[in-house]
């Protein structure tokens, strides 16, 4: 197929790399060409704008960081929405809020075209290794004819119901996530106190009932100091206040998501937006600032 990406970040260009590897042929555009180039020297076309690649593709990616970026890809006047042929798919992989997802949808559906909410999880390594968990939203029959093309780097691939309901998954995974990286300092800080390898005990906890994602893959490295981002944390507090946005509208109190957002701003405050999630254990003071 003639696939458009756009937005080649820490996790797009790799998920743009395997649909490049499946046999499609690909156009990316994203803000700074010079994180594209990798794609390009694989063959991958340049595109100077979203409605050139538009133009050109019968499928579109999008994956940037903000809920701003997303309206400006689609409603912009050098828009997806605007410029992409009629029955031109849509999916946008960023996590967003689930009320633009809706507004995308209704305003494809206007134009001709389809429009999937499906944002993932699984970080860096997730991407690279093609095992995200992908969550989605939309028609059924758009996300069965777009399942070969989702399986090429995602793992557990499910539709979650109508449009919207993709991304207020993501919002149950990022609440999931927020407390359980608390947990996950909280315990190493601990057997830090307690004089223990922190490293025999992550063998230990993550085998057990306690065994995470964030244990497995991000405890490491706060052990090790390694804070480069496989996800940044400037992305997962704009996630987690979508989320709080997202419950406050119904009168729910989510003190756990709360109190990790807060913490996880007091480090962006501090210059550290631009380092990984697990950079939260500094906060603890776990490691060297």
């Amino acid at each position: 197929m003639k696939i458009g990406f756009i937005g080649t970040g820490v996790m797009g260009n790799s998920i743009a790399g395997h649909l490049v590897e499946g046999g499609h042929e690909l156009s990316v555009f994203t803000r700074t060409r010079a994180k594209a180039e990798e794609l390009l020297e694989k063959g991958v076309a340049w595109k100077d704008n979203p409605r050139e690649l538009a133009e050109s593709a019968e499928v579109v990616f999008t994956m940037v960081g903000y809920p701003s970026d997303v309206k400006e890809i689609y409603f912009g006047e050098n828009g997806l929405l605007a410029n992409a042929a009629k029955g031109t798919v849509l999916i946008d992989l960023t996590t967003s809020q689930p009320k633009l997802a809706l507004e995308i949808a209704e305003a494809a559906r206007a134009n001709g075209l389809h429009a999937l909410d499906a944002p993932v999880s699984g970080g860096d390594v997730g991407a690279r290794n093609a095992v995200l968990s992908i969550m989605v939203g939309g028609e059924e029959p758009i996300f069965n004819e777009m399942l070969p093309l989702f399986r090429l780097f995602g793992g557990n691939i499910i539709l979650q119901g109508p449009a919207g309901s993709g991304q207020h998954t993501k919002m149950c995974n990022q609440i999931n996530i927020a407390n359980n990286m608390l947990g996950v300092c909280e315990s190493l800080i601990y057997a830090k106190k307690a004089g223990l390898d922190p490293e025999n005990v992550l063998r230990s906890i993550s085998a057990g009932a306690a065994g995470s994602w964030s244990l497995s893959n991000l405890a490491p490295k706060m052990i090790e100091g390694d804070f480069r981002p496989g996800f940044y944390i400037k992305h997962f507090i704009k996630d987690m206040k979508i989320a709080v946005e997202e419950s406050e509208r119904w009168g729910l109190d989510l003190p756990g998501l709360k109190l990790s957002l807060g913490i996880y701003e007091e480090l962006e405050r501090a210059g550290d937006g631009e380092l990984g999630t697990q950079a939260l254990i500094r906060h603890f003071d776990f490691a060297e600032k």
